[in-house]
């Protein structure tokens, strides 16, 4: 098998490139990372070298490729199946990758800013940027709750932008969940969750939930408004 994953099942970044592999079936080993061992974070850094995940090998073609977006960017190009994430008009294939940036830069940013904070000692919280974040968050989901009335997928079709969202706004929607007042990015995330690529990814991530810092934990389904 020429595609070795490396990733964690927790991990929203890994959803995003995992999404992209189920959608086309895409064959591929799993190299589940345990980054708390040493040994395990050294030979990673081989690969990746600040430590982040996903990474793809590709011992068939020769190479190593880092960051989300551009692993997919990477199947659509050489490992490409049914559905395109990069659609092939030029117009709609900026527009897949604006909203590319606009889920992992203002919204996927913010939510693990909030996630991180958790994790700081008691005594080095960071108040002021945690509620910065979480204005950023309601503004993105704002934004996207204008966008996404009268539409099934952020294109015209599933796309780049969709996996970006996916894992952007599932985590987020943990933390600061999606109201009453939001039922058009509210259904899109239901969507989201139901599409049986991110749904085998959020049964594969669900015994590791209770691993998440904060209350409530995530869930496979989406909570009553």
């Amino acid at each position: 098998m020429s595609l070795r994953f490396h990733f964690h099942p927790l991990s929203s970044y890994c959803h995003k490139a995992l999404i992209a592999l189920y959608e086309n079936g895409t064959k591929f080993e799993p190299v589940v990372l345990n980054l708390m061992e040493p040994e395990v974070t050294a030979q990673f850094r081989k690969i990746s070298p600040f430590g982040k995940m996903p990474a793809i090998e590709d011992t068939k073609r020769g190479h190593i490729i880092n960051e989300a977006t551009i692993v997919i960017e990477y199947l659509d190009e050489h490992y490409g199946g049914r559905v395109k994430f990069i659609p092939a008009n030029a117009d709609n294939a900026w527009q897949a990758r604006m909203w590319d940036r606009f889920f992992d830069n203002y919204l996927h940013d913010s939510m693990q800013r909030v996630v991180a904070d958790s994790f700081r000692a008691d005594g080095s919280h960071d108040p002021y940027t945690v509620e910065q974040c979480k204005k950023r968050i309601f503004e993105v989901y704002d934004y996207l709750e204008r966008h996404m009335k009268g539409r099934e997928w952020v294109g015209d079709n599933f796309s780049l932008a969709d996996c970006a969202a996916a894992p952007a706004l599932f985590y987020a929607n943990t933390i600061y969940p999606l109201g009453t007042q939001y039922p058009n990015a509210r259904a899109y995330l239901g969507r989201l969750m139901t599409r049986p690529s991110y749904a085998r990814v959020l049964e594969e991530a669900e015994p590791f939930f209770n691993f998440f810092p904060l209350d409530p934990k995530p869930q496979r389904t989406l909570a009553a408004a």
